[in-house]
């Protein structure tokens, strides 16, 4: 990991750290990150089983725990991990990091959705700082993207990133004022710079019926690739479009804002009359 640039740390306690992702304990970019943060930190692997991508938060009851050479195997959802995790596997961690992710998570649709990111966001309501990182694999000319970055070695630029932050977040205060990041990289970019985003709010959903079938269609992922995005400067999607990493600082509870014309209609409100008793 290339630090030449960073502040030197003072000397402190090893970090703890819970690793954890979607895409299943044996995928490459899960082995990159933790390859990578192995080098200055205690890593404890409580990941999925097997594939568990867009999950979202989903969490189940039970989860049968398996052990693994990198730490637990669990038989569920990356949300469970994590609360399997912190509450039971490796309580006393520093930071809660997922990934590496094949496939960006960008947008502000998209977080709900994936696992990835879902696994930080519950690390969150444990008031445990967490890290959630995605690699950007573009459609090819040819053949599918999923069987693009299979290797170890293609999640570098991920795995540096990730250790770069994980070293330094904490020190440099930024969890004092976000609860978790999402990070995207790019799959192959010549010196690229790490942009601080915000989502995109762009959505480009297509639901299709043929007969008995409904296909739904994310056609933002070929806008992708032909860069044919309206994306802004500051957005996730650009800066990992314009080939640089893109952090989202966020928080993880859904924010409230008041709203006079709610407070007008409870105000109107009035509940139905009981019905009188004979």
């Amino acid at each position: 990991m290339d630090e030449t640039d960073a502040e030197p740390k003072p000397d402190t306690e090893t970090p703890r750290l819970l690793l954890t992702n979607d895409d299943g304990i044996e995928s490459p970019g899960f082995r990159a990150l933790y390859d990578e943060l192995t080098e200055f930190a205690e890593v404890v692997a409580v990941a999925p089983a097997d594939d568990r991508s867009a999950v979202g938060r989903a969490m189940s009851t039970d989860v049968r725990v398996t052990e693994h050479e990198l730490g637990y195997a669990i038989h569920g959802t990356p949300a469970d991990c994590t609360v399997a995790g912190l509450e039971a596997l490796c309580p006393d961690v520093d930071m809660v990091v997922s990934g590496c992710n094949k496939g960006a998570n960008l947008g502000a649709y998209v977080l709900g959705r994936s696992g990835t990111v879902s696994a930080a966001v519950e690390a969150a309501f444990f008031d445990v700082p967490a890290v959630a990182v995605s690699q950007y694999v573009p459609e090819p000319e040819e053949g599918d993207w999923r069987e693009q970055a299979t290797a170890v070695a293609d999640y570098d630029l991920a795995a540096d990133v990730t250790g770069f932050l994980v070293d330094h977040a904490t020190d440099a205060g930024v969890f004092e004022q976000a609860d978790y990041l999402n990070v995207n990289v790019p799959m192959a970019t010549d010196d690229p710079s790490m942009v601080i985003t915000r989502p995109s709010t762009m959505y480009d959903m297509a639901a299709d019926r043929d007969g008995d079938t409904v296909t739904l269609h994310d056609r933002i992922w070929e806008r992708m690739g032909r860069g044919d995005i309206p994306d802004p400067v500051g957005t996730d999607r650009r800066a990992v479009v314009d080939g640089d990493v893109s952090v989202s600082p966020l928080t993880a509870p859904h924010t409230t804002r008041h709203h006079e014309a709610l407070d007008g209609l409870a105000e109107v409100y009035e509940p139905p009359t009981p019905a009188q008793a004979d």
